[in-house]
């Protein structure tokens, strides 16, 4: 049986902006991240295998409605998306995400060059895990570690899972039972046990920290005044 190796971080970054994509795809694999653009909502859709097929033949009397695809073979660990896009919004996107049973519980962030707060809050009520600012900074990111590390603990679980040795029904050798002191203490399960927490905490601190800032209407950011970029 192959060792599995642990995979990196796979963002979804979705931006119509060719000069946005390019941006937070530089910031996001300076953070270690695996980073795959595209181009519109409509497109991530397709990525993750959520376009019915016939959305491109509505007007076909013949076309018939098939439950959607999710056969991609690459996991998608987070989803990035600007807000204002042609044709589906970033807000669309999030929606049509957390509906699916398959990719619900992929978290979500938004971003945005404008700061609203009616939108931040709708987005955030809506299910996304943060709203970003435009320029998003490195800075920004940080409050992506706790998805990050939930990951990375995912992954350990689950090549610790598949290094198990197999024991074979015929050569298992009887092992006496050995009664548990209760005195003695499973110290990894416990140390475990409060990594899960310790991230759960990080997630919902963060989520009640974009939530206040909603609020505020004077968070406001230059845009790409001194930023050039080549493509």
């Amino acid at each position: 049986m192959g060792v599995v190796t642990e995979s990196q971080f796979h963002v979804l970054a979705v931006d119509d902006s060719l000069f946005d994509r390019k941006m937070i795809e530089r910031l996001l694999q300076k953070s270690s991240c695996q980073v795959t653009t595209v181009d519109s909502g409509s497109k991530a859709l397709e990525f993750l295998g959520l376009r019915e097929s016939n959305e491109n033949n509505v007007d076909d009397p013949n076309a018939t409605s098939t439950s959607p695809q999710t056969h991609q073979e690459v996991e998608i660990n987070l989803i990035i998306t600007d807000y204002c896009m042609p044709g589906m919004t970033g807000y669309d996107l999030l929606k049509k995400v957390k509906e699916s049973a398959a990719f619900r519980s992929i978290p979500v962030v938004i971003m945005s060059s404008e700061n609203v707060p009616a939108r931040i809050s709708r987005c955030l009520e809506e299910g996304a895990e943060e709203f970003f600012l435009k320029p998003v900074k490195l800075a920004d990111l940080t409050k992506l570690k706790p998805h990050m590390m939930k990951t990375k603990l995912k992954n350990q679980k689950l090549v610790e899972e598949t290094e198990k040795p197999e024991v074979k029904e015929e050569n298992a050798v009887s092992i006496p039972a050995i009664e548990k002191d209760s005195s003695v203490i499973e110290i990894l399960p416990m140390h475990q046990e409060l990594e899960s927490e310790q991230l759960e905490q990080a997630l919902s601190s963060n989520k009640r920290k974009s939530m206040e800032e909603a609020i505020s209407t004077d968070r406001s950011r230059p845009k790409y005044n001194d930023i050039t970029t080549s493509v």
